[in-house]
């Protein structure tokens, strides 16, 4: 199937701003998230499709290479396969990109990091794996912020080598094969003459020293598997399919390397109270009818388990919506500013039953022109009518 267009993918224009291209990417990850589409195929697709077009649109020299070239640009076969190249991503290189997205940094999920630059090479160093949890939050731990512990398996150090992966601290030594260099040289000859390719050591896996005597207890490794209780900080404004970035608290690093991170994954509990629309709540208020024909004063709840009085107009008709100002979610950090509103929606109750006096008082109304609707409400009706099939 031919690519799409990183642009078309992310539903943005060409001139999108990285804030644009971020909130973008953003609303398609957590549409497609595999956690919310378990066993399907075309949503997981469209996730992956979603971070490559990321990948290459929020990096400013990649995205001027692709707006000169396309998928043909120079050296385009980086990332998430982007440019069109023969790369492709696993779904652990893609959550590892959602630190940036989601708040956080994330890294690299498992093996080695470190080539320099220049040429020169520079010894590498094992990182641990991430790890992925996940969090379900009511809406109140939403608007305040919440900090959670979780017990979480995971390797970690061996304490009985430090790390070291050496038995009884007899330590490591220079690898009979590269030479300490991490790499062999294999010199061929070819139709354009000799030729050198450079590979990893298959001795040291490119370390440049091995470990003689391996330590019982990790075989090696310097990691054994454990647990630990890790307390996680999530702040205020989450919304469901949010990534909270910990970083450090993963698998740990073979070799004393550097940890992994911690990838907190938000769900949103179901509420009886209230609806959640972006930074705002919504919530239907059920009138009576009395007071909405000759208004008051009610109360409300707010999701801070308070309540707020509001005043009721008289004359007050089903569908009218009351907003208060700030009384909604705080914006998490990075994403838009201030809080959000409490939406008021009000419904009127009409009673199914009535006492015999009730009836008769409502039947001296009947023919009462205070009690038909005028032109400006039956419009103003209809107008909601025909808003629900656009």
């Amino acid at each position: 199937m031919a690519k799409r267009d990183y642009y078309e993918v992310l539903g943005v224009s060409k001139t999108a701003t990285d804030d644009e291209i971020k909130k973008a990417y953003r609303k398609i990850a957590i549409k497609y998230h595999p956690d919310k589409n378990p066993g399907d195929k075309e949503a997981e697709e469209k996730f992956k499709e979603a971070a490559e077009a990321y990948d290459v649109l929020h990096d400013a020299n990649k995205r001027q290479q692709y707006d000169q070239f396309g998928f043909d640009a120079p050296g385009g076969g980086s990332g998430f396969g982007g440019f069109g190249g023969g790369g492709s991503f696993s779904m652990d290189d893609i959550f590892s990109m959602f630190g940036d997205v989601f708040g956080g940094h994330g890294g690299g999920f498992g093996g080695f990091e470190g080539f320099g630059g220049g040429g020169q090479r520079q010894k590498p160093q094992y990182r641990g794996a991430d790890l992925r949890i996940k969090v379900n939050l009511t809406l109140q731990e939403i608007a305040t912020g919440v900090t959670k512990k979780f017990k979480v398996k995971k390797y970690v150090q061996c304490q009985y080598c430090h790390g070291t992966g050496a038995e009884g601290g007899s330590g490591s030594e220079t690898c009979p094969t590269c030479h300490g260099s991490g790499v062999v040289t294999r010199t061929v000859r070819t139709m354009l003459g000799m030729m050198q390719t450079q590979s990893e050591c298959p001795t040291c896996n490119g370390e440049g020293t091995i470990i003689k005597n391996k330590c019982k207890e990790c075989g090696g490794s310097g990691i054994v598997k454990g647990e630990e209780v890790v307390e996680i900080k999530i702040p205020a404004g989450v919304a469901e399919g949010m990534v909270v970035n910990v970083p450090g608290k993963g698998n740990a690093g073979q070799h004393n390397g550097v940890n992994g991170n911690i990838q907190v994954y938000i769900t949103e509990e179901p509420n009886d109270t209230f609806v959640r629309d972006g930074n705002d709540v919504i919530y239907n208020l059920l009138l009576d009818f009395p007071t909405a024909v000759l208004g008051g004063t009610v109360e409300v709840p707010t999701i801070d388990d308070g309540k707020v009085k509001i005043k009721i107009e008289a004359g007050t008709q089903p569908g009218k919506t009351l907003r208060l100002r700030g009384k909604g979610l705080p914006s998490v950090q990075g994403y838009g500013n201030g809080t959000g509103d409490l939406v008021v929606n009000i419904s009127v109750y009409i009673p199914k039953e009535l006492s015999s006096s009730e009836k008769k008082a409502i039947e001296s109304f009947r023919d009462s022109d205070n009690f038909k609707g005028d032109k400006e409400t039956k419009k103003s009706i209809f107008d909601r009518f025909k808003n629900y099939f656009n």
